[in-house]
């Protein structure tokens, strides 16, 4: 690893906002998701959450350019299970819908800890995934068509959100938890030991100040014989 690339990860590491995500509501085309992933690491979210379409996922893998490797994507069977666990961190929840109760999308102080809830451009959001929600927001149209394509919608809505959290100063400093941070470190500067102590669960060696295995060797012997 060269010292300019990994002088890059820490950056980026102290730019993820551990309080801001994006839950998809049963999104089914690959595309679609690509490219929210793509947008979502992009203002520095380190995790998603997805719930499973019924008919599955349509798969591509032409938009996200990578970023599967910098946001974990958490799947669910149900809308529930994300948005109750996030309730009990204080997150406010906040669905992109057109209805006659949504405001300006604007209006909302996204510097508070906020889930972006996304549904598909048929079926939009379900009623379960509404009635959760604290702000029903919609994006001012002018155009002949309705609505935006949920990537863009999300893309839209999330540069609000930067906006606002940059001029409240919470990208000028590391929030990341410490655990959380030494972990996304090793598994972006060794990637493939991370998969591989994942598959056998065991912690992950130290790294040294270049992103690289502490004593490398004596850890694989040691790996090795079991220990």
């Amino acid at each position: 690893m060269t010292p300019e690339r990994y002088q890059t990860i820490c950056r980026v590491l102290d730019h993820r906002q551990p309080d801001l995500t994006v839950v998809t509501d049963e999104v089914h085309k690959g595309r679609n998701l690509s490219a929210l992933v793509r947008t979502c690491d992009a203002v520095g979210i380190d995790t998603i959450h997805c719930v499973i379409p019924k008919a599955g996922y349509r798969p591509y893998r032409g938009t996200a350019l990578g970023s599967h490797k910098w946001v974990e994507v958490q799947q669910h069977t149900t809308l529930e299970t994300p948005l109750a666990d996030l309730r009990r961190q204080g997150f406010q929840v906040v669905a992109a819908h057109l209805s006659p109760h949504a405001v300006d999308y604007h209006r909302v102080d996204y510097t508070a800890p906020t889930a972006l809830l996304l549904g598909t451009e048929k079926q939009g959001l379900s009623r379960a995934a509404l009635e959760s929600a604290d702000y029903q927001v919609a994006i001012p149209m002018v155009g002949m068509v309705a609505s935006y394509n949920v990537s863009a919608a999300c893309a839209i809505i999330l540069a609000e959100v930067q906006h606002q959290r940059q001029r409240a100063g919470l990208y000028q400093r590391p929030r990341l938890p410490q655990t959380l941070r030494r972990r996304r470190l090793f598994q972006w500067c060794q990637p493939a030991v991370a998969a591989f102590c994942d598959r056998r669960g065991i912690g992950y060696p130290a790294l040294d100040r270049a992103g690289e295995i502490v004593d490398a060797p004596q850890w694989y012997r040691r790996v090795k014989a079991g220990g």
